[in-house]
């Protein structure tokens, strides 16, 4: 884990500097970063949309913690899965580098009160995004029951944080190599069925796991949310390239979100403007990683 000496902060700069950085797993870094203007006003459930640089796409990455005393250098941690041309640039930024732009916090907070008993299902890098709800839901008074997966324990992210703010911590792994054997829904099902009266289910994680937690809530009445991850560009409800429909109704999940009651999101309709933008993603990529710079082939679309 890298951090910047506590005796030269700022390294001579000023605005969003990187103070530490950690692996997570190969795929997964963590990065806090000076931004007392958002640390401030931050509240569970949102997020931040930010530009590495003057050419840089705008990537919205959600909260995962924050910390803000007046007076203070304010600050902000993010957690991302470095896997296109943008996040991998971030992913190769250092403690001390800059990142030029940061704005936030954007969206609807959580809707954080005391339900009794409440269910925390994440997946994959969405365990980021859990884990300040799964903190605010604890502190409000709530019995929290975590269930926490991965395709392989080597790919299980936040176990010890998640731990720290849950009652009950379950795992699952698609492969068993920890936890049981399956999937976050398989653990949520039987939680179910041995009478776990939950009053409120949170599921975070790619689109497929919250789809099949939604079906397996469903029947039982028991309210669902989920955090919808769509592309998003502006995250201020302008361009509505992160459109969704609830209820039957378009609803943008930068400003009407990015929360919305599982039982009402149309999964089929996200997963496929999830699919639109694949083989110009790869081109990105590719084209970076010939070392032909940072912009692409599709600079002009």
């Amino acid at each position: 884990m890298q951090n910047i000496e506590s005796n030269n902060p700022f390294n001579g700069k000023s605005g969003h500097i990187i103070i530490s950085k950690r692996e997570l797993n190969p795929l997964v870094t963590e990065i806090t970063v000076i931004a007392p203007e958002i640390a401030e006003k931050a509240q569970a459930g949102q997020f931040v949309i930010l530009r590495i640089d003057e050419e840089g796409e705008r990537i919205p990455l959600t909260l995962f913690e924050w910390s803000y005393q007046k007076g203070s250098a304010g600050t902000i941690t993010l957690i991302f899965q470095h896997l296109g041309v943008s996040t991998k640039k971030l992913a190769a930024l250092n403690v001390g580098d800059e990142i030029l732009n940061v704005a936030g916090p954007l969206g609807n907070p959580s809707c954080i009160q005391n339900y009794g008993v409440v269910g925390v299902v994440c997946g994959g890098v969405g365990t980021a995004a859990a884990f300040p709800i799964a903190k605010a839901l604890k502190a409000a008074g709530n019995k929290v029951v975590c269930i926490l997966g991965a395709r392989n324990k080597d790919l299980l992210i936040l176990e010890d944080e998640m731990r720290g703010v849950s009652d009950e911590l379950f795992i699952s792994t698609d492969d068993g190599s920890k936890g049981q054997k399956g999937f976050v829904s398989d653990v949520l099902r039987s939680l179910i069925e041995k009478k776990y009266m939950f009053g409120i289910v949170y599921a975070i994680g790619p689109v497929p796991m919250m789809r099949v937690i939604a079906e397996v809530t469903r029947p039982f009445g028991i309210k669902t949310i989920v955090s919808l991850n769509p592309i998003m560009v502006d995250g201020m409800g302008m361009c509505g390239a992160c459109r969704v429909t609830v209820g039957g109704t378009t609803k943008f999940a930068c400003i009407d979100g990015p929360e919305f009651d599982a039982h009402e999101t149309d999964f089929q309709e996200l997963m496929g403007r999830l699919k639109e933008y694949p083989s110009e993603e790869r081109s990105a990529l590719a084209f970076r990683e010939k070392g032909e710079g940072a912009t692409c082939a599709c600079k002009n679309h």
